[in-house]
């Protein structure tokens, strides 16, 4: 299990550090992740009676829109390298129903492990990979002899073809074949030295047209991915000639080589095991499938996904095109607002698959304030580089970080509670004059202070009505 080894290594105290360059507050939830993901590499470390035993801690963060939920489970995914995804609670709905079928959550889970052990895979090839390109590259620039060439291709038999075809060759064809080897080694060392980058070459790309399946069946999406690999077998390759500079064709060849020299089986069961043992899931929006009191007849996309999402998260077999995949050791991360309803609406079963509840705290203007100037890519240090492309310098003053934040605050208390998305609004409705005439301003100086905000924000928080619908 080496291919996330060193990012899951971190201590729950590095892993909250990390999260607090990108995150402000809910120091809570950040603690709660960062033990359970450190829990992910305990369990590597025992006995492997004991490690079929331990099962992951599932966690539930409960909190208003705009608190960091999501972000979180973002961040941490980036952290970790760990096979990671997000997916709505909202897009599925009961077996049989138009809408995605639950278990596609952990088909995703499976490719996205594939990309990683893929990715690690290439890394271990890549060299060879290159040494063959660079060949290739050498037969396309200089191509051998006519009664050389049938050897050319060869891998294991060609010096044998080499060797034989020596005792053949009569001397002027020997000298001819010297010669050639020469400016081989010549050219050869040309493409290492980076001199023929822009050399020109014809390569010939395979390519099928896969036809697509329009329409997806419910509940076959496994049935779907089985025709789009049989249409794979059957559609005859079209060959195309395309002219690349030595430097694309490099990458093109390299490529090539490189699934070439993989192991797709290997590949595809490391996947697995990755998925299986170190795999996350993020269900966002948990509370909007909890079942209404006023919903009549079936609740296809509510209680119905409950039913289908509790075996997953208790632990069950999926099949998938690369083999058979246990949940069982799968980490489960729900997240919702449950502004309408209360975890206690979800189906008893499923409330007890995710032991713990950690609670996102609603954001002060102190929070507003931090967001805006601690994480390495906060608003105002985003407005500032785009600002810098058009040559205007854009100062924030800290009066004028206060005006924001006080205004965002107050926003979300008279309006909605978007959390920190009303920052969003309020940054580009004050910015939106100075960003449109940007162009024609290079050289200047813009300081955001507090006048600067309440001359732009004011009057529009005093119209309420207008304030609806803009902030």
């Amino acid at each position: 299990m080496g291919y996330t080894e060193t990012l899951m290594e971190l201590t729950p105290r590095q892993i909250v550090a990390e999260l607090d360059k990108h995150i402000v507050g809910q120091d809570e939830a950040k603690r709660s992740v960062a033990v359970a993901v450190r829990n992910r590499w305990r369990r590597q470390q025992v006995d492997e009676v004991m490690k079929k035993e331990i099962s992951p801690k599932n966690i539930m963060m409960i909190g208003p829109t705009g608190v960091g939920k999501t972000e979180i489970a973002r961040r941490l995914a980036t952290l970790t390298g760990a096979p990671f995804i997000k997916i709505e609670a909202t897009k599925y709905t009961e077996v049989g129903y138009y809408g995605r079928d639950v278990e596609s959550m952990v088909r995703e889970l499976v490719e996205n492990a594939l990309g990683i052990v893929r990715s690690s895979e290439r890394e271990k090839v890549k060299e060879e990979a290159e040494k063959r390109a660079n060949d290739r590259l050498v037969d396309m620039l200089l191509p051998p002899p006519s009664r050389m060439r049938r050897s050319s291709d060869g891998d294991d038999e060609e010096n044998d073809d080499d060797e034989m075809d020596l005792e053949e060759l009569s001397d002027s064809e020997l000298v001819r074949k010297v010669k050639h080897d020469r400016n081989r080694e010549t050219i050869r060392k040309m493409l290492e030295a980076g001199s023929m980058e822009e050399r020109t070459v014809s390569i010939v790309s395979e390519t099928r047209a896969i036809p697509m399946i329009m329409g997806s069946m419910p509940g076959m999406e496994s049935m779907e991915v089985d025709l789009q690999e049989m249409f794979e077998k059957i559609v005859p390759k079209s060959r195309t000639k395309r002219e690349l500079t030595v430097k694309e064709a490099r990458e093109y060849l390299v490529e090539q080589e490189c699934d070439r020299l993989l192991n797709k089986e290997k590949i595809q069961s490391a996947a697995i095991e990755l998925a299986e043992n170190l795999g996350i899931i993020f269900i966002d929006e948990i509370d909007k499938i909890v079942a209404s009191e006023k919903q009549h007849g079936a609740d296809v996309s509510r209680q119905g996904v409950q039913r289908d999402l509790l075996p997953i998260v208790e632990g069950t077999t999926i099949q998938t095109k690369y083999g058979y995949v246990k949940t069982d050791h799968v980490l489960f991360i729900a997240a919702g607002a449950f502004h309408r309803s209360n975890p206690s609406d979800l189906m008893p079963e499923l409330q007890g698959r995710f032991p713990i509840r950690v609670e996102l705290k609603d954001l002060t203007k102190e929070d507003f304030v931090r967001i805006l100037t601690e994480p390495d890519g906060s608003l105002t240090k985003q407005y500032y580089a785009l600002m810098q492309t058009e040559r205007v310098e854009l100062q924030f003053e800290p009066d004028g970080i206060d005006a924001l934040a006080g205004y965002a605050f107050s926003i979300n208390q008279k309006m909605q509670n978007i959390g920190a998305r009303r920052l969003y609004t309020i940054m580009e409705r004050m910015l939106e004059e100075l960003s449109f005439d940007a162009p024609d301003r290079p050289g200047e100086k813009v300081i955001v202070n507090a006048d600067y905000v309440r001359e732009r924000i004011d009057e529009l928080c005093k119209d309420e009505d207008l304030s609806k619908f803009i902030l």
